[in-house]
């Protein structure tokens, strides 16, 4: 009895993060935005700019605004180091 209740917890618990995070903009794996790029992300407010890597301040704002904290969840950090290697 008691493994159905951890079972349907972490279930229903997945489910509503997977809603509040379907939201979220994505992840970018430019650091440093330059020409286009830049001024497009410039002219956008900083809750729906793209997530990106070692951009601290900007994306603790995001996921403070999307989840309601500011810490960093396992696969951000992930996220976050697998978009570092990638290039545009």
């Amino acid at each position: 009895m008691s493994r159905f209740i951890v079972t349907a917890s972490l279930f229903f618990l997945g489910g509503f993060s997977t809603m509040a995070s379907a939201a979220e903009p994505g992840w970018s794996p430019v650091i440093v935005a330059t020409g286009d790029y830049r001024a497009q992300i410039k002219s956008m407010p900083i809750e729906q700019r793209p997530y990106r890597p070692l951009h601290f301040y900007g994306n603790t704002v995001r996921r403070n605004h999307y989840r309601g904290n500011s810490v960093a969840m396992p696969r951000d950090v992930r996220t976050n180091a697998t978009g570092m290697g990638r290039r545009p």
